[in-house]
């Protein structure tokens, strides 16, 4: 019985990491951003304000997966996934750069600290909810990626097509997570 249950926790625990790998690997391809490829750069200042909001948005994520992480260790999906929402982060910190939108004032060591006021108010609001059970912080889980996805879909509008493709590409990933943690959702006792 007990050699069932930890083949039954191993294949969780695989499953999980292929369900949040699977949105990297798009990742891989996004090294291209940075070639020259025929868009300007330039851009209006409402798009580089969308695009420090998805950066931050991005690591709202990751700050609230790295706290749910440590409050419930024995979850690994927060582990797995704030991985992923660093690459996420770091693709679009290369966008920022490139498009010259000022993110000097991020400091990505400071986790839980955001200069978007509203960003800094969502991080604390979700931290509380996910701090009353291991299901809410599941639930946070599944309200981040369902957020992110529909903001990456209402950013892409009328940016540069590189900024589009790595947003469609994180939002693969999102997707991807927003699997894992229904999943992990699933399999707790009822």
């Amino acid at each position: 019985m007990e050699k069932e249950s930890l083949s039954k926790e191993r294949r969780n625990f695989f499953s999980k990491m292929i369900i949040a790998g699977t949105g990297s690997l798009g990742l891989l391809s996004l090294s291209g951003c940075n070639s020259s490829n025929n868009d300007t750069l330039q851009m209006t200042e409402d798009q580089k304000a969308t695009l420090l909001y998805i950066y931050q948005e991005e690591k709202v994520a990751r700050d609230v997966y790295i706290y749910l992480g440590n409050l419930y260790p024995a979850e690994n999906t927060f582990a797995y996934i704030q991985l992923s929402e660093q690459r996420h982060m770091d693709v679009v910190e290369e966008l920022c750069i490139k498009y010259n939108v000022d993110i000097s004032a991020v400091d990505e060591t400071d986790i839980g600290v955001f200069i978007l006021p509203e960003l800094q108010a969502l991080y604390d609001q979700l931290i509380a909810d996910g701090s009353a059970s291991l299901l809410a912080a599941l639930q946070v889980g599944v309200l981040i990626e369902e957020t992110d996805i529909t903001d990456l879909e209402e950013a892409s509008v009328g940016m540069p097509s590189d900024v589009v493709n790595v947003f469609e590409n994180i939002k693969e990933g999102s997707l991807s997570h927003l699997d894992a943690f229904n999943y992990s959702i699933s399999q707790l006792p009822i």
